[in-house]
Formats: C-alpha cells, structure tokens, sequence
C-alpha cells in the first residue's frame, strides 16, 4: 500500500493507505471522504474530484493531457503547480508520502 495524506474542505488531514492501480480519486472515495462529489466518475468531464497536490509530490505526478489541463484550468480555484484532477492520477508505489488536499466544487 501507497501512504498518502488527504486533507478535506474542513481541514481535517487522515492518512490513507492507497491501492496502487487505482486512481486517486478512486482511493479517496475508497476511504470515505464525503468532500469529493466525482459526479462523472473518473470520466475526465466535470472538475469534481479536484485536488491540490502539496510540495513536491505535484513534481512528480504523470504530465496532464490535454482534456485534464482544459478542464482544471476553468475552475475558479486553479492553482497553477498544484491543481490536479484526481480521476486521471493513477497512483503508484512511488507516489508514497503525497500529500493532497480536497479543492472546493466550482
């Protein structure tokens, strides 16, 4: 299992031990966090499973594509460095110590 952080809307933070194969997103609602609606369901169509990754783990997280940039980059709560779509991190043994915060819906 992969240890990452999460940090949801209230700003209460609770380790998770992740399933590599798995999306984040996938991993964080495995986990019980209510904050993250995902309404599309790993679609890569709405920006409801928004996080923000913290320190260096956003280094070392696949590049976006194309429809994951254009989407993020809408929501009123992009942050450049940091904002990614959880549905389209798939997570890995090297992701370990990733810390992420849950972002506020759009």
């Amino acid at each position: 299992m992969v240890k990452i952080s999460v940090t949801d809307l209230s700003g209460a933070k609770r380790d998770i031990d992740a399933e590599a194969g798995l999306t984040l997103m996938e991993n964080i609602r495995n986990n019980d966090f209510d904050d993250m609606a995902a309404i599309c369901g790993g679609c890569c169509s709405c920006c409801t499973c928004h996080v923000y990754v913290e320190g260096d783990g956003f280094a070392r997280l696949p590049a976006m594509q194309d429809d994951e940039s254009y989407l993020i980059e809408e929501s009123e709560y992009y942050k450049a460095n940091s904002s990614r779509l959880s549905c389209q991190v798939e997570v890995s043994d090297d992701m370990n110590g990733l810390n992420v915060t849950i972002a506020p819906e759009s």
